[in-house]
């Protein structure tokens, strides 16, 4: 069974009515990025992170899982799929996906903010007080600006492995998240989905551009790769 390595971003979850919470001057709703996700920023005011945080783990439960995320999982039964996805969200495993690894943290997980392995499932607010078993104050499982990303050795081993690179609603601009898709075979075929592709279509061997939403996108996919 052919390998597919899917790489998502939040063009996959915007569908469902997730917010990037990106604005275009590049304030996260409102706050500069540092203020809410950087070490720093929970140093000089934590409560001020973790309600940021807290907003966006109560959106979850508004939302579900949109046909794009319901559509890679229709792809095993086909193909043996991996999901590396840079989102916060559970949406594909609310969408039964086997193999997800999420390259920046889950909001459904806390940890403590002394030892990056004391990790929790948590699905309602972290609040300043509530402590980590080894006594330190809980902050949210994500990888924030400056940290390392823990997992992205795992994720380079099963790129390198890819027969199939899919990339989903993501500009590929984010590193070291973008550095992937160095990792794949030579001529190992791409398919690229987002609406606003800013890629160069000849800077890679075999690539596919789908111009399309992540929903309409994957539709399309999903006839490219059936066989």
């Amino acid at each position: 069974m052919k390998k597919i390595v899917v790489l998502t971003g939040a063009g996959i979850s915007a569908e469902s009515g997730i917010n990037t919470f990106r604005d275009a001057n590049g304030l996260w709703e409102g706050h500069d990025i540092m203020e809410v996700a950087s070490p720093i920023g929970f140093e000089n005011n934590p409560a001020l992170v973790l309600d940021f945080y807290n907003k966006r783990r109560q959106q979850l439960f508004e939302v579900e899982p949109n046909e794009a995320h319901h559509n890679l999982k229709r792809l095993e039964s086909q193909y043996e799929v991996h999901i590396i996805t840079q989102n916060v969200d559970d949406l594909h495993e609310r969408a039964n996906s086997s193999n997800i690894l999420h390259l920046h943290g889950e909001l459904l997980k806390a940890r403590s903010s002394a030892v990056n392995d004391f990790i929790c499932h948590w699905e309602k607010d972290i609040n300043l007080g509530d402590l980590a078993k080894d006594g330190s104050q809980l902050r949210p499982h994500i990888v924030w600006f400056g940290e390392d990303v823990p997992l992205l050795e795992k994720a380079v081993e099963i790129t390198e492995k890819a027969d199939i690179l899919v990339i989903i609603g993501t500009s590929m601009q984010v590193y070291p998240a973008a550095s992937l898709i160095n990792f794949i075979k030579d001529e190992t075929p791409i398919y690229f989905i987002d609406p606003k592709p800013f890629v160069n279509k000849n800077a890679f061997n075999n690539l596919t551009i789908i111009k399309d939403v992540a929903t309409l996108g994957t539709d399309k996919l999903l006839k490219m790769l059936r066989h």
